[in-house]
């Protein structure tokens, strides 16, 4: 039946059966993304035995950015990071790469509301300039 259900119902379904605050991170996460990107797009992507139901990505012209969910903290992972201005410094994860930045959030911690929409927003902006090169 989860086959017939849209990428943001199985994300809905994903956040509902984790039960706890790493739920509730990512729900929250989820709504700054939604209001920096009214056009994004949410798919499920890389399901595996160990991960059935797959990662939450949230795309427009490319993926903006990933929610990963461990035991201890939630990732956020944006594939081109290392190219986003984040005058605020919310990366704290993945600092020495080339390419990708993340944002560990560990309980009782989240990140700033209006510096994180507009870290998407860097990140949508990115992605749709990469698409005309």
């Amino acid at each position: 039946m989860t086959d017939q259900l849209s990428p943001s119902a199985l994300i809905d379904l994903k956040l509902e059966k984790l039960g706890d605050w790493r739920g509730e991170t990512l729900k929250r996460i989820r709504a700054l993304i939604h209001e920096a990107d009214p056009d994004v797009v949410e798919a499920l992507k890389w399901a595996k035995p160990t991960n059935p139901q797959g990662v939450p990505t949230w795309e427009h012209a490319g993926i903006l950015c990933t929610g990963e969910v461990y035991k201890t903290y939630v990732k956020l992972t944006f594939p081109h990071g290392a190219a986003l201005n984040d005058p605020k410094g919310l990366f704290n994860a993945g600092l020495g790469g080339g390419t990708r930045r993340a944002i560990d959030i560990r309980e009782g911690e989240m990140v700033d509301g209006e510096a994180f929409r507009e870290l998407v927003r860097e990140a949508v902006g990115w992605n749709v300039g990469k698409a005309g090169r």
